[in-house]
């Protein structure tokens, strides 16, 4: 099922040439800022808005996808704590954000929707070098 509507279903967001792995019925892309180093976005394959809209088998799938990419984040970038957030009130589709907080976090004790900061956007080779760092710890898990 696809929405027309849904920026996620219309494959424009999150972007293309940041997808770190497809996991089955979802997908992880690195964030477009990575302020926080390492922040994912994974993204359910089909429409859907509410955890209570998948079948029993995919909501277990679901959090086994978060759980591996958790895990690959955390050993990606030797995280202290990974914080996980799924929200869509700006963006209806099933969506988690997964973001590491490292030893440098500059506000730990906060979430990182309050912490003002300008955005960090990655570019070539910056960018393929950890989209390659995750997906290496992803895929060496399977």
């Amino acid at each position: 099922m696809t929405d027309s509507f849904c920026k996620a279903c219309a494959k424009t967001w999150p972007r293309a040439d940041h997808i770190i792995a497809d996991l089955g019925i979802t997908t992880a892309y690195l964030h477009d800022d990575q302020y926080f180093t390492g922040w994912t976005v994974l993204v359910l394959q089909r429409h859907a808005t509410e955890l209570f809209h998948l079948t029993p088998a995919e909501r277990m799938q679901l959090m086994e996808d978060v759980n591996q990419v958790a895990k690959a984040l955390a050993q990606a970038y030797g995280a202290k704590k990974i914080n996980y957030e799924l929200l869509g009130n700006q963006l209806p589709h099933i969506h988690w954000h997964i973001i590491p907080r490292l030893a440098t976090d500059p506000s730990p004790l906060e979430p990182v929707w309050r912490v003002a900061h300008e955005a960090v956007a990655l570019h070539d080779p910056q960018l393929r070098s950890h989209i390659q760092r995750i997906r290496e710890v992803i895929e060496a898990s399977r």
